[in-house]
């Protein structure tokens, strides 16, 4: 991230552990609106080409948007679990590794959204076509190598809010 030696708040047991042999746990953030259509895609797996990660997308997207507003969020797609929820015109979808718990990464997304939430003024499809950059800021303060970093929203807003003071 961008904020150095800032304290580092508490993050959902378990969740972004790294586990023996050093393996990631969150894999992908992908923030798609309702057409299916990707506004915002971040990857922590390496391994994964451009074609791979497109491919990835269509499949977990037409998947997830596919599923009834009554069935569970928690999907599985080959070696991933498919972490999702939506928030009005936006899907949240999180894939992590087979152990890791739903209902952490459910938090996880919620504290996305309140934070983009908080920086924005009520997120929207736009602000991340506009702003795609601050939006990936975020994210990269709260998330480093698959691992929660951060969940204090006002430790993760500080040094994208110093990025818009000096332009």
């Amino acid at each position: 991230g961008v904020s150095g030696a800032q304290s580092r708040a508490w993050a959902p047991k378990g969740l972004g552990a790294l586990r023996p042999g050093g393996d990631m746990t969150i894999k992908f953030v992908l923030l798609v609106n309702k057409q299916g259509q990707t506004r915002l895609a971040r990857y922590t797996d390496e391994h994964l080409s451009i074609k791979e990660r497109r491919a990835l997308e269509g499949e977990i997207v037409r998947k997830c948007l596919q599923r009834s507003e009554g069935e569970c969020s928690f999907v599985q797609h080959r070696s991933y679990k498919v972490i999702y929820r939506r928030y009005a015109s936006l899907f949240f979808l999180v894939g992590v590794s087979e152990e890791e718990n739903e209902l952490a990464t459910l938090e996880l997304i919620h504290c996305l959204v309140e934070t983009l939430d908080k920086y924005f003024g009520n997120v929207c499809e736009l602000d991340l076509m506009y702003h795609l950059d601050k939006a990936h800021y975020i994210i990269d303060e709260m998330i480093l190598n698959g691992c929660v970093l951060d969940t204090n929203k006002a430790n993760i807003l500080a040094p994208v809010q110093l990025l818009d003071k000096t332009s």
